[in-house]
């Protein structure tokens, strides 16, 4: 049984930053990354759908460390894979690598402290040993995406496919297509497939606020040709920071206010005589659910060139050409694509077990959004529902290392954060209404009313917490192994 100091799960954009932070602050540990794909890069290669993209800004989803040299900001999937595993590359992360390797259980040893961690290679159960287990899995469920009963999908003679496993045959080219959903996914595909297709149509039970952005960022390529590359990165990430804060905060402070702007912008791309109401005024507030980026109104510009439409309804039942809604209105479709979200998923659905015990971390309270109540030696990254997922993920694992160098410096041999009231209040570890939220809440820890068991989607009061503040703080116990060494004896 292969051990090492600590043991990253997952080489996704988390896994790989993660690997970054620990050769750099903590050089002395060993370590190995398993990875369940046969491949670097999670999300980024696992998503295949036409236009895939980021969602955020790179001068913030992207690493702290490496900067984002490309002219677009709003990226494309393959550009950002490429820059993730480049990533790897230049740190010597690859080699730490073990492909193919799918965690299923994680069994905690206070005797020893150590983790037992079993995964499946080949068919085969293979079993790793570590004294830290880092959860760099990301939150959902890569085998198979989100996908509601639609009554009679049998009858249908088209092809249903989900964004989540794009198939490679898919020819869409002149045909009629429906894309189910308003989300993220969907106002990615519905521009790029009305390219080619006859017409697109984006079927949408409810609408989501959607804003335009510039997929180039001005100051940002203009800085990059004035000062070195890190320091206009450094510049640019923190403006964008501080917007994404300014933004978020006068979302709940002034909701109505910030309600009637965006769809004022709305309204500027598709003008005055354009249905607003319906298809694009959401029926709760900004920011209550992520919002949709479309970089450079091509959404918009989609619209208003007759190649996609916007259908606010809901579904009655497949037909064999298309799509009957509870209107009475038919939509005719060769091809339908339920862009209908994913399925979440904690820790990538291993198994805890805590000294024997199975661990039920839906009850346990999260720990600065990172670590679960009586849970020792495993942190899992996490990143921001309001802001760049990395930023949180960068933090994490800085605070990783932090904690690491802390029991070496006080020759502890496990921490583990302990709650201190044993009737403290209750919150849902996410607040966000988002129906693949909403759907799996129940299986994530819970919140309580301040830090550290509150999560603040704040990037700059978590900055000073995780880099600056103090590590023993009275809520985290530390511990050493019950079991003395045989060689120690």
């Amino acid at each position: 049984m292969e051990h090492v100091d600590v043991l990253i799960v997952g080489a996704g954009l988390s896994g790989i930053g993660a690997a970054y932070h620990l050769r750099k602050h903590c050089p002395g540990k060993t370590f190995a990354i398993l990875e369940g794909r046969e491949a670097i890069g999670g999300t980024w290669d696992l998503f295949r759908y036409p236009g895939i993209r980021s969602d955020s800004d790179m001068y913030t989803l992207g690493y702290s460390f490496k900067p984002w040299k490309q002219a677009k900001a709003i990226a494309d999937g393959p550009s950002i894979l490429s820059y993730v595993r480049e990533t790897a590359r230049e740190h010597d992360v690859d080699r730490h690598i073990r492909f193919n390797h799918k965690v299923k259980r994680a069994s905690w040893s206070t005797q020893t402290a150590t983790w037992t961690v079993e995964a499946e290679h080949d068919g085969q159960i293979v079993t790793f040993s570590c004294g830290f287990l880092y959860m760099c899995s990301g939150y959902y469920r890569y085998s198979a995406g989100y996908t509601p009963e639609f009554a009679g999908t049998e009858r249908f003679k088209g092809r249903i496919v989900h964004p989540q496993h794009w198939p490679e045959d898919l020819d869409y080219a002149g045909k009629q297509v429906v894309v189910i959903g308003s989300g993220a996914t969907a106002v990615t595909l519905v521009p790029e497939m009305a390219k080619t297709a006859a017409h697109v149509v984006m079927l949408q039970r409810s609408p989501t606020y959607v804003v335009s952005r510039p997929a180039e960022d001005g100051i940002a390529n203009w800085l990059r040709t004035k000062l070195p590359a890190m320091t206009a990165y450094g510049i640019t990430r923190w403006k964008n920071v501080l917007m994404q804060l300014l933004f978020f905060n006068l979302a709940r402070k002034r909701p109505e206010k910030m309600k009637a702007r965006l769809l004022d912008l709305v309204r500027d791309h598709l003008g005055p005589d354009y249905d607003i109401a319906t298809h694009f005024t959401p029926k709760y507030n900004p920011w209550d659910q992520r919002l949709c980026l479309v970089p450079d109104a091509d959404l918009f510009d989609s619209i208003k060139a007759g190649t996609s439409s916007v259908v606010t309804d809901q579904i009655e039942t497949f037909t064999e050409d298309g799509i009957l809604l509870k209107s009475g209105k038919t939509l005719k479709a060769d091809v339908v694509v339920t862009a209908t979200g994913l399925q979440l998923q904690l820790l990538g659905g291993m198994e805890v077990v805590v000294d024997g015990k199975v661990a039920d971390l839906s009850k346990a309270f999260s720990y600065k959004g990172m670590m679960f109540s009586g849970v020792p030696n495993l942190a899992s990254a996490f990143g921001y529902t309001n802001a760049s997922w990395t930023l949180k993920a960068d933090l994490t694992s800085e605070y990783v290392c932090r904690l690491l160098k802390h029991l070496d410096r006080t020759h502890a041999d496990f921490c583990v954060p302990r709650v201190d009231e044993p009737n403290m209040p209750i919150a849902p570890w996410l607040d966000f209404s988002s129906g693949y939220v909403t759907r799996s809440i129940g299986m994530f820890p819970k919140q309580g009313p301040k830090a550290p068991w509150k999560a603040h989607q704040n990037y700059a009061l978590d900055l000073m917490t995780l880099r600056f503040g103090k590590v023993d703080d009275g809520v985290m116990a530390f511990g050493r192994k019950t079991k003395i060494d045989a060689i120690a004896a």
